[in-house]
């Protein structure tokens, strides 16, 4: 493979970052390099997004997330309560592992449970909405999703003030997910998932992986909520994770965190040309809302999220906006990406029908969330 398609398959990997890269190479010949650009960075968000992808991925390489599904697997029943299962793991994990991670996970593991009960006509349905569940979901908390970590952080909101700008649509989010899961016309077919010992592989020093794991995440969650230093937490990480497992540190998404440093460098940029400083603040006053799902739609949630933080002290309302704005078109959340590339690989020649349900369950979503929110006058 040449030069040019190797730069051409890696903008296709990583659109968002080099995105970010141009737009900050771009402003840095607007806004000459100097020393105020070292402040521009939330060095916080940094470290607690890199210590939380660490953790995650600790527990995803000694097989956590696969065997707390193989468990929950064995209360299913019926393709309905296999089909909640399924979509709910993901609505809830995601609370706790981001979204991203939650998807990787579980979408593979999805696939491979309806190959085993031959149901694979019915995976596209389920796959759509684990997608939209795992987006949802991950807004209940400050670790959910990177635009959460980064709002939280930015802010210094109260949890009390996060959780009002997120949980009503949090819970409207379940009640719906459920409602078009139960009300799938009723279906004889009984399951028998065997989920004995065997199907679980225990790697080597589980136990003691796990407990490691398990206590660096309460360190980082006492981080998000701001009772320890960002910077020892993330040095203590560091020195665990070369004591206890290189290989996690490798498998760490370092072009996120570069992503986000550029998108630092292109809004300080932008913030220091007072003319366009003074017209996206006043464009953007009072319209979070409106421009965050507009804006999530073009170039994804998470860089619009860091965006328009430059120009708005209403960060409750951006929380809410990104988050909505992670429905609607495939990229509006990157995550959805992954479940996209999966299914494609998956079942080749099925792209278009996997698109057409996305955007139709993921505009229904939205339509209903975005009236819950100007109700809620958000």
């Amino acid at each position: 493979m040449n030069s040019s398609h190797k730069l051409t398959a890696f903008i296709k990997k990583e659109p968002v970052f080099c995105a970010a890269a141009l737009c900050a190479l771009i402003s840095a010949l607007f806004v000459r390099p100097d020393a105020a650009y070292i402040n521009y960075p939330d060095y916080r968000t940094l470290c607690l997004i890199f210590c939380l992808m660490t953790v995650v991925a600790g527990f995803q390489s000694i097989g956590v997330f696969s065997m707390l599904g193989y468990v929950l697997l064995k209360r299913a029943g019926s393709l309905k309560s296999l089909a909640l299962l399924l979509v709910f793991l993901c609505f809830f994990s995601s609370m706790l592992i981001t979204n991203d991670v939650a998807l990787i996970t579980f979408i593979p593991f999805t696939v491979l449970i309806y190959r085993l009960i031959r149901q694979e006509d019915r995976v596209l349905k389920v796959i759509v909405l684990e997608t939209i569940a795992a987006n949802l979901g991950s807004m209940a908390t400050p670790v959910g999703n990177p635009q959460n970590i980064y709002l939280y952080s930015l802010s210094g909101m109260s949890m009390l003030r996060f959780a009002r700008s997120v949980l009503p649509y949090v819970l409207l989010s379940g009640i719906l997910l459920a409602a078009v899961l139960l009300l799938e016309k009723r279906d004889r077919t009984t399951l028998s998932i065997q989920t004995d010992k065997s199907t679980i592989e225990i790697v080597p020093g589980f136990r003691r992986k796990l407990t490691a794991y398990i206590l660096l995440f309460l360190l980082c969650f006492l981080v998000v909520f701001r009772l320890l230093p960002y910077l020892p937490v993330t040095l203590v990480l560091i020195a665990v994770m070369l004591f206890l497992d290189r290989k996690v540190l490798r498998s760490v998404d370092y072009f996120l965190l570069l992503t986000f440093l550029f998108f630092f460098i292109f809004v300080g940029n932008v913030k220091r040309v007072e003319l366009i400083q003074e017209a996206l603040s006043s464009l953007l006053q009072g319209r979070e809302l409106l421009f965050g799902i507009l804006a999530s739609q073009v170039i994804s949630n998470v860089p619009a999220a860091i965006l328009l933080s430059g120009f708005t002290e209403n960060h409750a309302s951006l929380l809410t906006a990104v988050n909505l704005g992670g429905l609607g078109t495939l990229v509006a959340s990157l995550a959805s990406l992954i479940s996209y590339q999966y299914y494609s690989k998956e079942y080749p020649g099925h792209s278009g029908s996997f698109l057409r349900a996305f955007t139709r369950w993921n505009l229904l979503f939205l339509a209903v969330l975005v009236l819950a929110a100007l109700l809620l006058g958000a």
